[in-house]
């Protein structure tokens, strides 16, 4: 499914950060592609935390309110919030000014049940309650003048949730170190190029695992970037509601067009989706790891790989197998990711630990997730935010923080740009090193006593 648009413009959104600060507003629900109904509201907006809630009518009037508690269907009561507030920003004109309206009564500042839709103060603000009607009236939890707040026009055109993340400030130093030098470039390039593995395999072999749309394919196009010279496209890399991907395919890495295979192939698979039937089976995986998948072998979500399955390779050698893992995840869907596809997640943790195989995180679409990082990659360890989000991935998959690589794939860039190849020239230096830390299982030493 492709991405829902906001109707927020530039100019809107800046005005409402006056009021949220430096935030990050995650677009949940919009009722023309939802539904204008209690249900649609509560099936997007429940626990989802602090979120903003948008309204358009057809003067032209963009409204709404702030709640820095959950929504919550079961709950049934008020939410306690002294920090809620409604707004408007009238017509939405560039001269237009924000007005913020602070509940008077922070015990009644929001309710909160199964049958009620977005009800600030008890009916001061009430709205999806009745379809695209607005319920609004002055009360003593919030006190306005109607024409101010909505132009006395009670019914929606466009009604908008999003969520509110604080992205905090600037860490005063980097929590971890990294030189953004043209130099530093150029020695992690060596560093992957010299790279020499275990005797009997020429080249490591990386599985990329992650749900659809996180960015696999797009990893190996990136990397495959910074030694082509120029941004490349050779794996089919986009936006889709199921997997682009639907073969195995192991990539090769040459310095260069004319130049040698690297000693590292990126290995990509089908993504991952929470309902059983769909996306890479489990068990699938542990047979690429074990190197019983054949290059090409197309999956199919309604049969698993088998020993019968033709193409099954029956003897694999070391070379064969998977030397390490990275699991890919999108920065911004950490915390909205499903418990069953968390749960699968974990659960294909547990498979790869029982093969000793050991596994890193890369953490995709940084700049997305972030807007200091979007201005300037060189913030993305000062990033408090994006600091989070690799603890959260982190502890949600039972990965240290060490092991947690945030990078950045080349999407809309056209030319390469030294502070993207950097992070992802470290992703891979980390991916050598920890595939040496499982060939080394494999090495058989002479042992000599005097």
């Amino acid at each position: 499914m492709a991405a829902i648009k906001s109707n927020l413009t530039e100019e809107a959104e800046q005005k409402l950060m006056q009021l949220l600060g430096y935030t990050k507003l995650s677009l949940l629900f919009k009722g023309s592609v939802h539904g204008f109904t209690v249900n649609a509201f509560h099936n997007k907006c429940d626990l989802q935390g602090p979120t903003l809630t948008v309204a358009y009518n057809k003067p032209g009037y963009i409204f709404g309110g702030y709640t820095s508690q959950s929504f919550n269907s079961g709950a049934g009561n008020y939410l306690h919030d002294e920090n809620a507030f409604l707004f408007s920003i009238g017509l939405g004109r560039v001269d237009s000014k924000i007005i913020k309206i602070p509940t008077e009564n922070a015990a009644n500042a929001v309710h909160t049940a199964n049958n009620s839709g977005i009800n600030f103060g008890n009916g001061a603000l009430h709205l999806i309650g009745a379809g695209t009607a607005v319920q609004s009236a002055s009360n003593n939890v919030y006190k306005f003048e109607p024409i101010a707040l909505h132009g006395n026009d009670l019914v929606l055109v466009e009604c908008e949730v999003y969520r509110v993340e604080s992205l905090g400030e600037l860490l005063p130093t980097p929590w971890r170190k990294l030189s953004w030098t043209v130099e530093q470039r150029r020695e992690y390039m060596d560093m992957v190029k010299n790279y020499t593995p275990f005797n009997l395999v020429p080249r490591i072999r990386v599985l990329l695992i992650g749900p659809v749309g996180v960015g696999k394919s797009s990893f190996f196009n990136s990397v495959n970037s910074v030694f082509r010279g120029h941004v490349t496209s050779q794996a089919i890399a986009g936006s889709a509601s199921s997997s682009l991907t639907t073969k195995f395919r192991a990539y090769s890495i040459r310095d260069g067009r004319e130049g040698k295979p690297l000693p590292v192939m990126l290995c990509d698979t089908m993504g991952l989706e929470e309902h059983t039937g769909t996306g890479i089976d489990t068990e699938d995986i542990v047979y690429i790891l074990k190197g019983h998948v054949p290059e090409n072998y197309q999956f199919n979500p309604s049969v698993s790989f088998n020993s019968d399955t033709l193409g099954y390779i029956k003897n694999p050698s070391l070379k064969d197998q998977i030397h390490c893992v990275a699991f890919v995840m999108d920065a911004c869907k950490i915390s909205i990711l499903s418990p069953k596809l968390e749960e699968k997640l974990c659960a294909i943790r547990s498979k790869i630990n029982m093969l000793g195989v050991p596994q890193i995180v890369l953490l995709t679409k940084v700049d997305e997730a972030c807007p200091l990082v979007a201005e300037n990659t060189e913030n993305i360890y000062r990033s408090r935010y994006i600091e989070s989000k690799i603890h959260d991935v982190g502890a949600r998959l039972g990965i240290p923080v060490s092991c947690v690589m945030p990078v950045k794939n080349y999407s809309s860039e056209v030319d390469l740009e030294k502070n993207i190849d950097i992070l992802l020239l470290a992703a891979i230096i980390q991916m050598q090193r920890f595939a040496d830390n499982y060939l080394d299982n494999f090495c058989i030493y002479d042992e000599k006593f005097d």
